[in-house]
């Protein structure tokens, strides 16, 4: 049936993905199988951008390695050596070469891989590899090597465009290509990009395309109930496509982290938990003010705008005024968080610092003894958005 795994693709991955993990144990040993923490499968359809976007994934995501490409993994010295003997690339070899590569130290954290999987039989390879991974974690969970075995977390991203824009993109990118590569012929300076025949012909540019409809396509969407999966829509301009990747990519801690984190971190809330109710809640505690607080909500209002504004107005271009007052009305408590709220509804961000001085009163001469009275200066600090004027 489309889009699924017959029983026979299932027992070959088996029997392909056992044979490569003997080779890796052996090879290794199991203490140093250690696979990225996090393992970002990049697909899409031809012309949808996965060049384009990789190196914005791989900032995005705090990752300093460059990305494995499966293409240019099958054009390594390794690759090279099964074609010269007249065999071929096939999914053993992919998923060989693939292993190999992720246990490079340079990918321990994370790694963008691009063009993988795009077969059943090496989606299903890519399910029992994360097992294998679940399995050491468990197995050195309490040794002194646990670091080097997190839980893993898998993200599918598709980045996706329509068959004319594809077709499109495509024959803009070969003529792009012709030009570039008769420029570096002609003055000898540049590197030759890759000239794909499928960039010049629409008929092969949509049988590209096509192709990977009805083969990667279902090979990722197997994945979709399994690993964190991400649709892009990549239709539209690069600035665009960056910004529905990024919503995409929302962190999501309790998914990423190790239980035994997200455990220790359970009584620190999320940012995003406490942002969504926090204007509610400061709309309820402003209107507490005004009906249960009248007197004083209206001789902080009057402070601030009769006091605090006027200075915030003169320091409008550097984006944040300092107000040093000694006024009483502070003294209550309630008053300094009417204050701070004021602001805070206001679009400002207000702190206040409270500073208690010493001031001399009386010296006793006889014993040398001072009597201070007790100062209280509040040291407001305002910030806005004053760098918008220095732009303008």
């Amino acid at each position: 049936m489309e889009g699924k795994l017959t029983d026979l693709e299932i027992k070959d991955a088996q029997l392909i993905f056992e044979s490569v993990w003997q080779d890796l144990e052996a090879g290794y040993s199991r203490e140093n199988l250690r696979f990225p923490k996090e393992i970002i499968l990049l697909g899409g359809a031809p012309g949808a951008g996965k060049g384009t976007q990789t190196g914005f994934i791989t900032k995005t995501r705090g990752l300093t390695c460059s990305p494995v490409v499966i293409s240019s993994l099958l054009d390594s010295q390794e690759a090279k050596v099964l074609k010269d003997v007249g065999n071929m690339v096939g999914d053993r070899e992919v998923v060989n070469l693939l292993l190999r590569q992720l246990l490079r130290k340079e990918y321990q954290d994370g790694v963008v891989l691009d063009g993988f999987p795009r077969t059943n039989v090496q989606v299903e390879c890519l399910k029992l590899l994360v097992d294998k991974m679940q399995a050491l974690r468990r197995e050195f969970y309490n040794t002194n090597l646990s670091i080097h075995f997190r839980h893993p977390t898998i993200h599918i991203m598709v980045l996706f465009v329509d068959e004319p824009e594809s077709v499109a993109r495509q024959l803009k990118r070969g003529c792009e290509t012709r030009m570039h590569n008769d420029e570096v012929l002609r003055t000898g300076i540049g590197k030759l990009r890759e000239d794909r025949p499928t960039d010049h012909d629409e008929v092969l540019a949509r049988r590209r395309y096509q192709t990977f409809k009805e083969q990667t396509w279902d090979a990722l969407q197997s994945l979709k109930e399994i690993f964190h999966y991400h649709f892009i829509n990549a239709q539209g301009p690069i600035e665009k496509v960056e910004q529905n990747i990024l919503e995409e990519l929302d962190y999501q801690s309790t998914l990423e982290l190790d239980p035994r984190t997200v455990d220790r971190l359970r009584g620190v809330p999320v940012a995003n938990e406490i942002i969504v109710h926090a204007r509610q809640e400061l709309v309820r505690r402003l209107d507490s003010y005004e009906l249960e607080h009248g007197p004083l909500f209206a001789k902080v209002t009057a402070f601030i705008e009769k006091k605090v504004i006027p200075i915030v107005i003169r320091h409008a271009i550097s984006g944040v005024a300092h107000i040093n007052t000694e006024d009483t009305v502070l003294e209550d408590p309630l008053a300094l968080a009417m204050l701070i709220d004021v602001f805070s509804e206001r679009g400002y961000h207000a702190v206040v610092d409270i500073h208690r001085i010493d001031v001399p009163e009386r010296f006793d001469l006889t014993t040398g003894a001072i009597e201070c009275s007790v100062k209280k200066v509040y040291r407001i600090q305002i910030r806005f958005q004053g760098s918008e004027i220095r732009r303008g």
